[in-house]
């Protein structure tokens, strides 16, 4: 059975987007192959844990739908595997590969590993361990047997470490530029290499699906299959995201955090589509495409080796698309449900078809709308129409309040035409009294559709802000004629 696996480290504030990506990759190979998806927390690193950062990744990781197939809690709710749960399981594996002497004790200090290392790099050498405590085992255990305290190294084999990356192909390390590297810290706890070999292989991970900044480790990894006598799994190395400027994608110039999209309003189906195009192409050359399609055309062989680019206008435009193919009734239910439900129902029911084709994600609905939940009390320009004579502006705005009080059917169409009436009469293009009259309803120069706006409004609150525009004008314009 193919069986794929996502093991986030929560040491941010929540799942970067490019994790995101490949974990989107191993459950789309898992369930093309009718296998299964596992979720595992690597949270060994204790000192750059994040608190409340697991529990923010498994919340995350639910809302966007990549649910995992296997839980280590039997009969129970659903919990993922936790690394920090099995360090018996990881002592007992060290142990066994000391004793088959393919790793051994290290006693070393801080201080001598340092000083050993600045002498390389001085005499320009590969910095990595001497092998000091190697020779000296006899000594070394002895010492611990004492109480010092001690790690356990891989001891790397003097020869070549050859593997084949389903995306890059045949990758060949010379052993001689590899440290032996530490797999248990003097805490108890595992380094990554230990851990995540041990993991995937009694998980029976099939396909080892990761970005491409593990590549540098796999020939360790592949040293420990070989030197515990296990069959290797399947690696396939992807690239990172870039930004548009293809420098590597991090905070300083982008958000990074799923949830930070998420909380913008960008759909979570619309966000996997989006990931999906990262480094891999439909081969129909479609951009718009649901999950089950993805599963159902996706090849691992496909993903490029090329850094996709993360831009985030593009994903902005492609959720404007589902927002747009979206039934209103949905629609609806989702911007209730962005808002916490604190907006009237009945309005934003009867705005969405006037702002459905405008928005790219939920959060532009408010900015677009706040007028129709409160009046305006600032203006983008001033009240006074532009372009026109100052002394003009309280007649033309005397004219729109009679005009439109004098409205019996308030619709749409007909306060459109009872305004073209006014401007004609007042010999004022339509295009700047509209402008202005949208101001003075909305507070924005650019709205949803004026007259459908100011029929949702009605006629009483239409007319109350046409008055208060008065209270706008400068001190020595006669008001009196509003």
């Amino acid at each position: 059975m193919v069986r794929t696996r996502i093991a986030p480290s929560p040491t941010g504030k929540d799942v970067h987007v490019g994790s995101i990506s490949t974990a989107l990759m191993n459950y789309a190979w898992a369930k093309k192959n009718k296998g299964q998806f596992i979720i595992r927390i690597e949270d060994t690193d204790r000192t750059r844990l994040v608190p409340g950062g697991e529990k923010r990744m498994l919340e995350t990781l639910e809302r966007i739908g990549l649910h995992a197939d296997e839980s280590p809690l039997v009969g129970g709710p659903y919990a993922p595997y936790r690394q920090s749960e099995r360090l018996e399981i990881y002592k007992k594996y060290a142990e066994e590969l000391v004793k088959k002497g393919k790793a051994y004790y290290c006693i070393c200090s801080p201080e001598r590993l340092d000083e050993m290392r600045k002498k390389q790099q001085a005499e320009k050498k590969i910095p990595k361990y001497d092998r000091h405590c190697y020779l000296h085992q006899g000594e070394v255990k002895k010492k611990i047997s004492e109480g010092e305290k001690y790690v356990i190294r891989l001891l790397i084999p003097d020869k070549e470490t050859s593997f084949n990356d389903l995306i890059r192909g045949q990758i060949t390390v010379n052993g001689s530029n590899l440290d032996d590297q530490v797999l248990l810290k003097s805490d108890g706890f595992p380094t990554y290499h230990l851990g995540v070999v041990v993991d995937d292989y009694l998980m029976k991970i099939t396909h080892v699906i990761r970005g491409e900044e593990w590549l540098p480790s796999t020939p360790k990894h592949i040293i420990l299959y070989e030197a515990f006598g296990w069959k290797l799994p399947i690696f396939a190395h992807v690239s990172l995201l870039r930004n548009p400027d293809k420098s590597k994608l991090s905070k300083r110039k982008n958000p990074v955090w799923t949830s930070d999209y998420l909380e913008k309003g960008i759909l979570p189906e619309a966000l996997l589509n989006y990931l999906s195009l990262m480094g891999w192409s439909h081969p129909q050359g479609k951009e718009i495409f649901c999950l089950e399609e993805y599963i159902s055309v996706f090849d691992i062989k496909d993903v490029q080796k090329t850094a996709p680019v993360f831009d985030p206008i593009k994903l902005e435009w492609m959720n404007g698309e589902y927002l747009r193919q979206m039934p209103i009734l949905n629609l609806k239910l989702k911007i209730l449900n962005f808002y916490n439900n604190k907006l009237p129902e009945r309005i934003v029911t009867k705005t969405i078809p006037l702002i459905q084709e405008r928005i790219k994600k939920l959060s532009d609905y408010l900015p677009l709308c706040d007028f129709f939940f409160k009046a305006p009390e600032k203006y983008e320009i001033g009240p006074d129409l532009i372009g026109v004579d100052l002394s003009k502006s309280k007649t033309v705005f005397k004219n729109v309040y009679e005009s439109l009080k004098k409205i019996k059917d308030w619709k749409a169409n007909i306060i459109g035409e009872e305004m073209q009436t006014v401007a004609k009469k007042l010999n004022i293009k339509n295009s700047l009294f509209f402008m202005n009259l949208r101001v003075a309803i909305t507070g924005k120069k650019i709205s949803p559709p004026l007259n459908e706006s100011m029929e949702i409004l009605g006629q009483k609150e239409c007319l109350r802000r046409i008055s208060k525009i008065k209270s706008k004008f400068p001190a020595n314009v006669d008001q009196s004629l509003l």
